[in-house]
Protein backbone atom coordinates (compact mmCIF):
# COMPACT_ATOMS: atom_id res chain seq x y z
CA UNK A 1 0.00 0.00 0.00
CA UNK A 2 1.39 3.67 -0.92
CA UNK A 3 1.62 6.56 1.21
CA UNK A 4 -1.18 8.01 -0.31
CA UNK A 5 -3.53 5.25 0.15
CA UNK A 6 -2.87 4.27 3.51
CA UNK A 7 -3.53 7.87 4.50
CA UNK A 8 -6.67 7.83 2.51
CA UNK A 9 -7.56 4.12 4.05
CA UNK A 10 -6.85 6.03 7.81
CA UNK A 11 -9.13 8.79 7.11
CA UNK A 12 -12.03 8.36 9.83
CA UNK A 13 -15.51 7.63 7.73
CA UNK A 14 -18.63 10.18 7.69
CA UNK A 15 -21.51 9.34 9.92
CA UNK A 16 -23.53 9.44 6.55
CA UNK A 17 -21.06 6.89 5.67
CA UNK A 18 -20.85 4.91 8.40
CA UNK A 19 -24.69 4.90 8.76
CA UNK A 20 -25.30 3.52 5.06
CA UNK A 21 -21.84 0.85 5.92
CA UNK A 22 -20.51 1.09 8.82
CA UNK A 23 -19.91 -3.01 10.29
CA UNK A 24 -22.87 -3.79 7.27
CA UNK A 25 -22.24 -6.49 4.90
CA UNK A 26 -23.73 -8.52 1.65
CA UNK A 27 -25.56 -11.17 2.32
CA UNK A 28 -23.13 -14.23 2.42
CA UNK A 29 -24.84 -16.45 0.13
CA UNK A 30 -26.51 -14.47 -2.47
CA UNK A 31 -24.85 -11.19 -2.33
CA UNK A 32 -27.90 -9.41 -1.34
CA UNK A 33 -27.21 -5.84 -0.33
CA UNK A 34 -29.60 -5.48 2.05
CA UNK A 35 -29.27 -8.20 4.76
CA UNK A 36 -32.87 -10.48 4.26
CA UNK A 37 -35.11 -10.67 6.78
CA UNK A 38 -34.83 -14.22 8.34
CA UNK A 39 -37.85 -15.64 9.55
CA UNK A 40 -36.59 -18.83 11.38
CA UNK A 41 -37.17 -19.67 15.13
CA UNK A 42 -33.72 -21.90 15.08
CA UNK A 43 -30.51 -23.29 12.41
CA UNK A 44 -29.81 -26.50 11.73
CA UNK A 45 -26.65 -28.03 13.26
CA UNK A 46 -24.38 -30.81 11.33
CA UNK A 47 -23.49 -32.44 14.90
CA UNK A 48 -24.68 -32.12 18.10
CA UNK A 49 -23.12 -28.65 19.28
CA UNK A 50 -21.76 -28.12 15.84
CA UNK A 51 -23.63 -25.41 13.56
CA UNK A 52 -23.01 -22.54 11.69
CA UNK A 53 -22.91 -19.51 14.59
CA UNK A 54 -26.19 -19.44 14.65
CA UNK A 55 -28.51 -21.46 16.66
CA UNK A 56 -31.77 -20.25 18.34
CA UNK A 57 -33.37 -16.98 17.30
CA UNK A 58 -34.00 -15.36 20.56
CA UNK A 59 -30.09 -15.65 20.96
CA UNK A 60 -28.95 -15.17 18.04
CA UNK A 61 -30.63 -13.66 14.50
CA UNK A 62 -28.95 -12.29 10.99
CA UNK A 63 -31.21 -9.67 10.86
CA UNK A 64 -31.30 -8.55 14.03
CA UNK A 65 -27.54 -8.66 14.35
CA UNK A 66 -26.87 -6.66 11.33
CA UNK A 67 -29.22 -3.85 13.10
CA UNK A 68 -27.50 -4.24 16.41
CA UNK A 69 -23.92 -3.44 14.84
CA UNK A 70 -25.43 -0.67 12.69
CA UNK A 71 -26.35 1.16 15.63
CA UNK A 72 -23.21 0.21 17.99
CA UNK A 73 -21.29 2.08 14.99
CA UNK A 74 -23.54 4.86 15.01
CA UNK A 75 -22.82 5.06 19.14
CA UNK A 76 -19.33 4.34 18.77
CA UNK A 77 -20.30 1.40 21.01
CA UNK A 78 -18.52 -2.28 21.15
CA UNK A 79 -22.00 -3.46 20.87
CA UNK A 80 -25.68 -3.25 20.14
CA UNK A 81 -28.54 -5.20 21.52
CA UNK A 82 -32.28 -4.60 20.32
CA UNK A 83 -35.30 -5.53 22.45
CA UNK A 84 -39.01 -5.80 21.54
CA UNK A 85 -39.56 -1.84 23.08
CA UNK A 86 -37.47 0.43 24.63
CA UNK A 87 -38.89 -0.08 27.72
CA UNK A 88 -37.78 -3.47 27.18
CA UNK A 89 -34.28 -2.57 26.67
CA UNK A 90 -34.69 -0.62 29.95
CA UNK A 91 -35.60 -3.38 31.82
CA UNK A 92 -32.82 -4.91 30.90
CA UNK A 93 -30.53 -1.85 32.59
CA UNK A 94 -31.99 -2.85 35.36
CA UNK A 95 -31.88 -6.33 35.50
CA UNK A 96 -28.10 -5.63 35.54
CA UNK A 97 -28.54 -3.96 39.12
CA UNK A 98 -28.44 -5.92 42.27
CA UNK A 99 -31.74 -6.20 44.55
CA UNK A 100 -31.95 -3.62 46.60
CA UNK A 101 -29.56 -0.90 44.38
CA UNK A 102 -29.97 2.84 44.10
CA UNK A 103 -30.66 4.63 41.36
CA UNK A 104 -29.94 8.98 41.10
CA UNK A 105 -32.27 9.99 37.97
CA UNK A 106 -32.98 13.40 36.05
CA UNK A 107 -35.83 14.59 37.69
CA UNK A 108 -37.36 15.11 33.85
CA UNK A 109 -38.00 11.45 32.47
CA UNK A 110 -40.40 9.81 30.24
CA UNK A 111 -43.68 8.82 32.28
CA UNK A 112 -42.66 4.77 30.88
CA UNK A 113 -39.69 5.24 32.51
CA UNK A 114 -41.28 6.92 35.63
CA UNK A 115 -44.02 3.75 36.13
CA UNK A 116 -40.94 1.29 35.60
CA UNK A 117 -38.87 2.64 38.36
CA UNK A 118 -41.56 3.26 40.94
CA UNK A 119 -44.77 1.40 39.89
CA UNK A 120 -42.67 -2.38 39.18
CA UNK A 121 -38.88 -2.35 39.80
CA UNK A 122 -39.48 -0.45 43.63
CA UNK A 123 -41.78 -3.44 44.16
CA UNK A 124 -40.24 -6.73 42.21
CA UNK A 125 -36.50 -5.39 42.84
CA UNK A 126 -36.54 -2.88 45.73
CA UNK A 127 -34.75 -0.61 44.35
CA UNK A 128 -35.00 3.14 45.32
CA UNK A 129 -34.22 5.74 42.68
CA UNK A 130 -33.72 9.66 43.74
CA UNK A 131 -34.06 11.96 41.39
CA UNK A 132 -32.21 15.57 40.82
CA UNK A 133 -31.93 17.96 38.07
CA UNK A 134 -29.43 16.40 36.19
CA UNK A 135 -27.78 20.34 34.87
CA UNK A 136 -26.21 20.44 38.28
CA UNK A 137 -23.26 18.23 38.95
CA UNK A 138 -23.21 19.18 42.70
CA UNK A 139 -26.46 17.33 43.42
CA UNK A 140 -26.15 14.51 41.51
CA UNK A 141 -22.83 13.84 43.70
CA UNK A 142 -24.82 15.13 46.54
CA UNK A 143 -27.63 12.34 46.05
CA UNK A 144 -25.02 9.43 45.72
CA UNK A 145 -24.85 7.11 48.47
CA UNK A 146 -23.49 3.66 49.18
CA UNK A 147 -25.71 1.66 47.83
CA UNK A 148 -26.08 3.54 44.36
CA UNK A 149 -25.31 1.55 41.49
CA UNK A 150 -26.46 3.71 38.39
CA UNK A 151 -26.47 6.82 37.45
CA UNK A 152 -29.57 7.58 34.62
CA UNK A 153 -30.32 10.31 32.74
CA UNK A 154 -31.91 11.92 29.66
CA UNK A 155 -30.44 14.65 27.67
CA UNK A 156 -32.32 16.07 26.21
CA UNK A 157 -35.02 15.19 28.91
CA UNK A 158 -38.57 14.42 28.00
CA UNK A 159 -41.12 16.94 28.23
CA UNK A 160 -38.63 20.26 29.33
CA UNK A 161 -35.69 19.89 27.14
CA UNK A 162 -33.50 20.05 29.93
CA UNK A 163 -29.82 19.08 29.11
CA UNK A 164 -27.02 17.11 31.16
CA UNK A 165 -23.11 17.59 31.03
CA UNK A 166 -22.64 14.59 29.61
CA UNK A 167 -18.78 14.53 30.24
CA UNK A 168 -19.60 15.65 34.18
CA UNK A 169 -21.46 12.96 34.47
CA UNK A 170 -19.67 9.81 33.57
CA UNK A 171 -16.69 11.47 35.08
CA UNK A 172 -19.28 11.16 38.79
CA UNK A 173 -20.09 7.82 37.91
CA UNK A 174 -16.12 6.87 37.06
CA UNK A 175 -15.22 8.51 40.18
CA UNK A 176 -17.48 6.58 42.19
CA UNK A 177 -17.57 3.09 40.48
CA UNK A 178 -20.96 3.85 39.41
CA UNK A 179 -22.61 2.18 36.34
CA UNK A 180 -23.85 5.35 34.01
CA UNK A 181 -26.54 5.05 31.30
CA UNK A 182 -27.93 7.79 28.89
CA UNK A 183 -31.35 7.51 27.14
CA UNK A 184 -30.55 8.73 23.56
CA UNK A 185 -33.97 8.78 22.42
CA UNK A 186 -34.78 12.51 22.11
CA UNK A 187 -31.40 12.81 20.55
CA UNK A 188 -30.47 10.23 18.63
CA UNK A 189 -26.67 8.88 17.81
CA UNK A 190 -26.70 12.15 14.91
CA UNK A 191 -27.09 14.74 17.54
CA UNK A 192 -25.13 13.45 20.23
CA UNK A 193 -23.06 9.90 21.05
CA UNK A 194 -22.77 9.69 24.80
CA UNK A 195 -20.36 6.54 24.74
CA UNK A 196 -17.61 9.37 23.08
CA UNK A 197 -17.98 11.33 26.62
CA UNK A 198 -17.38 8.57 28.95
CA UNK A 199 -21.09 6.90 29.20
CA UNK A 200 -21.30 3.15 30.04
CA UNK A 201 -24.63 2.20 28.17
CA UNK A 202 -27.03 4.45 26.18
CA UNK A 203 -30.90 3.28 25.67
CA UNK A 204 -32.87 4.19 22.92
CA UNK A 205 -36.69 3.53 22.14
CA UNK A 206 -36.10 2.84 18.45
CA UNK A 207 -39.49 3.12 17.49
CA UNK A 208 -38.43 7.08 17.71
CA UNK A 209 -35.14 8.80 15.67
CA UNK A 210 -33.82 5.26 14.66
CA UNK A 211 -36.58 3.41 13.51
CA UNK A 212 -37.95 6.83 12.41
CA UNK A 213 -41.34 6.35 10.35
CA UNK A 214 -43.76 5.52 12.90
CA UNK A 215 -44.06 2.05 11.95
CA UNK A 216 -42.21 -0.37 14.46
CA UNK A 217 -41.75 -0.77 18.29
CA UNK A 218 -38.61 -1.63 19.65
CA UNK A 219 -35.65 -0.57 21.82
CA UNK A 220 -31.65 -0.58 21.92
CA UNK A 221 -28.65 -0.85 24.40
CA UNK A 222 -25.41 -0.47 23.15
CA UNK A 223 -22.49 -1.02 25.52
CA UNK A 224 -18.93 1.29 25.62
CA UNK A 225 -15.77 -1.03 25.29
CA UNK A 226 -15.79 -3.09 28.97
CA UNK A 227 -16.14 -6.74 27.82
CA UNK A 228 -17.62 -7.60 30.87
CA UNK A 229 -20.55 -5.33 30.55
CA UNK A 230 -20.92 -6.51 27.28
CA UNK A 231 -21.33 -10.01 28.09
CA UNK A 232 -23.76 -9.39 30.96
CA UNK A 233 -26.14 -7.68 28.91
CA UNK A 234 -26.10 -10.07 26.18
CA UNK A 235 -26.83 -12.66 28.56
CA UNK A 236 -29.49 -10.56 30.04
CA UNK A 237 -31.05 -10.10 26.37
CA UNK A 238 -31.36 -13.99 25.89
CA UNK A 239 -32.52 -14.35 29.34
CA UNK A 240 -35.15 -12.38 29.88
CA UNK A 241 -36.15 -13.04 26.02
CA UNK A 242 -37.82 -9.26 25.21
CA UNK A 243 -35.74 -9.32 21.52
CA UNK A 244 -36.47 -7.42 18.43
CA UNK A 245 -38.30 -9.54 16.09
CA UNK A 246 -36.82 -9.91 12.24
CA UNK A 247 -38.57 -7.30 10.43
CA UNK A 248 -38.89 -5.00 12.86
CA UNK A 249 -34.97 -5.59 12.82
CA UNK A 250 -35.13 -5.12 8.76
CA UNK A 251 -36.83 -1.88 9.42
CA UNK A 252 -34.65 -0.81 12.43
CA UNK A 253 -31.77 -1.19 9.93
CA UNK A 254 -33.45 0.73 7.19
CA UNK A 255 -34.01 3.56 9.64
CA UNK A 256 -30.55 3.48 10.29
CA UNK A 257 -29.45 4.82 6.85
CA UNK A 258 -30.96 7.72 6.77
CA UNK A 259 -31.09 8.91 10.15
CA UNK A 260 -28.24 11.38 9.49
CA UNK A 261 -30.20 13.14 6.34
CA UNK A 262 -33.64 12.52 8.19
CA UNK A 263 -32.05 14.78 11.45
CA UNK A 264 -30.27 17.66 9.33
CA UNK A 265 -34.36 18.11 8.02
CA UNK A 266 -35.55 17.69 11.67
CA UNK A 267 -33.18 19.58 13.55
CA UNK A 268 -33.65 22.85 10.47
CA UNK A 269 -37.67 22.32 10.68
CA UNK A 270 -37.50 22.79 14.68
CA UNK A 271 -35.47 25.45 15.05
CA UNK A 272 -37.45 27.45 12.30
CA UNK A 273 -40.50 26.66 14.33
CA UNK A 274 -38.56 27.34 17.68
CA UNK A 275 -38.24 30.98 16.95
CA UNK A 276 -41.41 31.72 14.64
CA UNK A 277 -42.93 30.27 18.25
CA UNK A 278 -40.87 32.40 20.36
CA UNK A 279 -42.15 35.36 18.37
CA UNK A 280 -45.97 34.40 18.46
CA UNK A 281 -48.50 36.58 20.99
CA UNK A 282 -49.89 33.24 22.11
CA UNK A 283 -46.86 31.38 23.39
CA UNK A 284 -45.91 32.34 26.40
CA UNK A 285 -42.70 30.07 26.52
CA UNK A 286 -40.50 27.96 24.03
CA UNK A 287 -37.77 25.40 25.21
CA UNK A 288 -35.28 24.20 22.52
CA UNK A 289 -32.14 23.36 22.66
CA UNK A 290 -30.64 25.58 19.41
CA UNK A 291 -32.55 28.53 20.53
CA UNK A 292 -30.45 30.94 22.31
CA UNK A 293 -32.81 31.17 24.74
CA UNK A 294 -32.86 27.75 26.01
CA UNK A 295 -31.19 28.04 29.57
CA UNK A 296 -28.42 25.23 28.52
CA UNK A 297 -27.59 26.72 25.29
CA UNK A 298 -23.98 26.75 25.57
CA UNK A 299 -24.44 23.23 26.17
CA UNK A 300 -26.16 22.24 23.52
CA UNK A 301 -23.49 23.89 21.25
CA UNK A 302 -20.64 21.89 22.87
CA UNK A 303 -22.16 18.31 23.19
CA UNK A 304 -24.92 18.40 20.65
CA UNK A 305 -24.31 18.15 16.61
CA UNK A 306 -27.81 20.51 16.18
CA UNK A 307 -30.98 21.20 18.31
CA UNK A 308 -32.84 18.00 17.32
CA UNK A 309 -36.63 17.84 16.37
CA UNK A 310 -38.22 18.07 19.99
CA UNK A 311 -39.75 21.34 20.55
CA UNK A 312 -41.66 22.33 24.09
CA UNK A 313 -44.02 25.20 23.83
CA UNK A 314 -46.16 26.81 26.71
CA UNK A 315 -49.20 28.03 25.22
CA UNK A 316 -50.96 31.37 26.90
CA UNK A 317 -53.92 29.21 26.86
CA UNK A 318 -56.69 27.85 29.52
CA UNK A 319 -56.12 23.52 29.35
CA UNK A 320 -59.72 23.81 27.33
CA UNK A 321 -57.89 25.83 24.76
CA UNK A 322 -54.90 24.46 24.54
CA UNK A 323 -56.97 21.18 23.80
CA UNK A 324 -58.72 22.86 21.48
CA UNK A 325 -55.60 24.14 19.70
CA UNK A 326 -54.41 20.34 19.42
CA UNK A 327 -57.71 19.41 18.03
CA UNK A 328 -57.35 22.12 14.95
CA UNK A 329 -54.04 20.98 13.65
CA UNK A 330 -54.37 20.12 10.30
CA UNK A 331 -50.48 18.76 9.74
CA UNK A 332 -49.42 18.29 12.58
CA UNK A 333 -50.98 14.58 14.20
CA UNK A 334 -52.05 14.45 17.82
CA UNK A 335 -50.60 11.58 18.72
CA UNK A 336 -48.15 9.27 21.34
CA UNK A 337 -44.78 8.85 20.33
CA UNK A 338 -42.01 11.10 18.51
CA UNK A 339 -39.16 10.94 16.09
CA UNK A 340 -40.83 9.45 12.63
CA UNK A 341 -40.98 11.70 9.49
CA UNK A 342 -44.16 12.98 9.94
CA UNK A 343 -44.72 15.86 12.33
CA UNK A 344 -46.84 15.00 15.54
CA UNK A 345 -48.14 16.61 18.65
CA UNK A 346 -48.77 15.36 22.16
CA UNK A 347 -50.09 16.87 25.32
CA UNK A 348 -47.93 15.85 28.04
CA UNK A 349 -50.09 15.92 30.95
CA UNK A 350 -52.84 13.74 29.61
CA UNK A 351 -50.62 11.78 26.82
CA UNK A 352 -47.35 11.07 27.63
CA UNK A 353 -46.71 12.16 31.42
CA UNK A 354 -50.19 10.84 32.30
CA UNK A 355 -48.72 8.20 34.41
CA UNK A 356 -46.97 10.57 37.23
CA UNK A 357 -49.17 11.69 39.76
CA UNK A 358 -50.40 14.99 40.01
CA UNK A 359 -48.00 16.34 41.98
CA UNK A 360 -44.67 15.05 40.38
CA UNK A 361 -46.20 16.95 37.21
CA UNK A 362 -46.76 19.57 39.19
CA UNK A 363 -43.47 19.87 40.95
CA UNK A 364 -41.83 19.68 37.13
CA UNK A 365 -43.58 22.38 35.73
CA UNK A 366 -45.76 20.06 33.21
CA UNK A 367 -48.84 22.17 33.06
CA UNK A 368 -51.94 21.81 31.07
CA UNK A 369 -50.86 24.46 28.96
CA UNK A 370 -47.56 22.51 27.86
CA UNK A 371 -47.32 20.87 24.55
CA UNK A 372 -44.42 18.81 23.24
CA UNK A 373 -44.44 18.90 19.10
CA UNK A 374 -42.39 16.33 17.26
CA UNK A 375 -40.96 18.29 13.66
CA UNK A 376 -41.36 15.99 11.17
CA UNK A 377 -39.36 16.96 7.59
CA UNK A 378 -42.01 18.69 5.74
CA UNK A 379 -42.03 21.68 4.68
CA UNK A 380 -41.37 24.36 7.52
CA UNK A 381 -43.92 27.00 5.94
CA UNK A 382 -46.93 24.06 5.66
CA UNK A 383 -45.64 23.81 9.46
CA UNK A 384 -46.09 27.31 10.34
CA UNK A 385 -49.13 27.87 8.70
CA UNK A 386 -50.89 24.87 10.52
CA UNK A 387 -49.46 26.09 13.81
CA UNK A 388 -50.92 30.03 13.05
CA UNK A 389 -54.14 28.51 11.82
CA UNK A 390 -54.39 26.50 15.15
CA UNK A 391 -53.56 29.31 17.29
CA UNK A 392 -55.63 31.75 15.32
CA UNK A 393 -58.44 30.91 16.98
CA UNK A 394 -57.53 31.17 20.58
Amino acid sequence: MNKVSKKLSQRPQGLSTRAIHGRQSHEAVTGAVIPPIFATATFAQSSPGVGTGWEYARTQNPTRAAFEAALAELEGGSAGFAFASGLAAEAAVLDLLEHGSHIVASDDLYGGTWRLFHRVRANSANLAVTHVDFADPAAIEAAITPRTALLWVETPSNPLLKLADLSAVAALGKKHGILTVADNTFASPAVQRPLEHGFDLVVHSVTKYVGGHSDIIGGAIVTAGDADLQTRVGFMQNATGGILDPFSSFLGLRGIKTLPLRLERHSANALTLAHWLEDHPAVERVLYPGLPSHPQHDLARRQMQGGGGMIAAFLKATPKQTIKVLENLKIFTLAESLGGVESLVGHPVTMSHASLPDERRAALGITPNLIRLSIGIEDAQDLIHDLEQALARL
